[in-house]
């Protein structure tokens, strides 16, 4: 590195400490910012055109960075003593798959006519008037048919309450235990 960008680089390091404490109002995550500045910068050095403002170049870089790092951290949550990574439970992804794959084989054992009121009524959001005015059949009928179709799904499904949706017992207690 010439002699001359060298000694530019280092007399604008107080201004870029500067500027990085204005930006962060903290002096450590300043000084990493500088670092990092600096780190780039000399990597990168074969970009900076001779003659122009060295001091604006690297400010340019230190505020693209602090900009960048701003933006990633906006997104994460600090979790110095770990308590909320702790908190954060999420059901196993497979135990779902397997549920949807046995709901799917049921649903498609349903009689056709019980199968298209329930999508109707159950999964895209019709009510029964209009699933009626769709199949061209009473509300009584529609209304009969989702019920059979629910009743029937329960039985194919061994649903016998409420607590036979989610996850299984065992997934419920380990969710439990961290609350």
């Amino acid at each position: 590195m010439d002699e001359s960008v060298r000694k530019s680089v280092l007399a604008a390091v107080p201004s870029l400490r500067a500027f990085a404490i204005s930006l962060c109002g903290n002096v450590d995550r300043a000084d990493d910012l500088v670092q990092e500045t600096m780190v780039r910068a000399l990597a990168n050095i074969d970009s900076f055109q001779p003659g122009t403002n060295m001091s604006a170049w690297l400010f340019t870089i230190l505020r693209n960075h602090f900009r960048s790092e701003y933006r990633k951290r906006r997104r994460e949550v600090e979790d110095s003593d770990g308590h909320y990574a702790d908190s954060l439970k999420s059901q196993p992804e497979q135990h779902g798959q397997v549920e949807f794959t046995e709901f799917r084989k049921a649903l498609a054992q349903l009689p056709s006519d019980q199968r298209e009121a329930l999508i109707l009524v159950g999964a895209s959001g019709f009510s029964y008037e209009e699933a009626a005015n769709i199949c061209g059949c009473a509300v009584g009928t529609i209304k009969s048919r989702v019920n059979r179709a629910r009743t029937r799904l329960a039985e194919l499904l061994s649903i016998d309450g409420v607590n036979d949706f989610g996850p299984d017992e065992q997934t419920r207690a380990v969710l439990a235990s961290g609350e």
